[in-house]
């Protein structure tokens, strides 16, 4: 007998909401630093997690693309407990969600973390992105160990100010290899065709392709702190 597909709903996502998906559905913990746009996502009226979005963190990063800031977003966050819905179509309603807000958006760019989790960008391949190659983050204040944790450069400086107020014992982390897809969302962008690669193959057995984004664990669902109003053509 086929299953049903379940009730699909999007809304806008509590700040509340959001750091409880991240914090208990994400490897990270954490919520990404700076302004993001917030996405939640339900099945069968029960709150299963949150696409964010926000300018990232390179502030010049729409300036290699030849955008400005309000034109172009990074995806920061895909976290999920349990569900049934494949994350790449929960990802290309969330477009279509994000650019129905933002109609000034041409692009988003994402990566996906090749060092840490073995992830080549299964879900972006999934959905049509782009693939521009590899990127390799400085080994100098992209990402810090401070009290035995792992800590993006941002989230680090945003806590503490510069490395002078770090607690004692911090240290930089080796250089890290990701790669970089970009889905163009206005038809008039043209990216130059030259940078754009052959997809990479999957590295390891691992279920892959969210990087910073993978959903992770499961736990209770903060329905309550939620709106959970139906959008039109969302539904399953």
């Amino acid at each position: 007998m086929q299953k049903t597909k379940p009730e699909l709903k999007i809304d806008w996502a509590t700040h509340e909401a959001a750091k409880y998906a991240c914090e208990k559905w994400h490897y990270s913990q954490c919520m990404p630093t700076g302004k993001t746009v917030k996405i939640g996502i339900w099945e069968n009226k029960k709150f299963i997690g949150v696409v964010i979005y926000s300018y990232g963190a390179n502030n010049n990063a729409a300036k290699g693309f030849n955008l400005s800031q309000n034109e172009c977003c990074e995806l920061t966050r895909v976290s999920f407990t349990d569900h049934v819905t494949p994350i790449s179509r929960i990802l290309k309603i969330s477009l279509i969600f994000l650019k129905k807000q933002c109609p000034n958006l041409k692009l988003v760019f994402s990566y996906s973390d090749l060092t840490d989790q073995g992830h080549h960008g299964g879900i972006y391949q999934a959905n049509g992105w782009l693939y521009l190659g590899e990127r390799k983050t400085s080994n100098k204040g992209a990402y810090y160990f401070i009290n035995g944790k792992q800590i993006h450069g941002r989230s680090a400086r945003a806590k503490y100010g510069n490395e002078k107020n770090f607690p004692k014992g911090w240290s930089h982390v080796a250089s890290k290899t990701k790669y970089l897809y970009v889905k163009i969302l206005d038809t008039k962008y043209i990216l130059n065709h030259k940078v754009i690669k052959y997809y990479p193959k999957r590295v390891s057995s691992v279920e892959s392709g969210t990087s910073d984004f993978q959903s992770e664990g499961g736990g209770e669902s903060p329905t309550d702190t939620l709106q959970l109003k139906k959008i039109k053509g969302f539904n399953e």
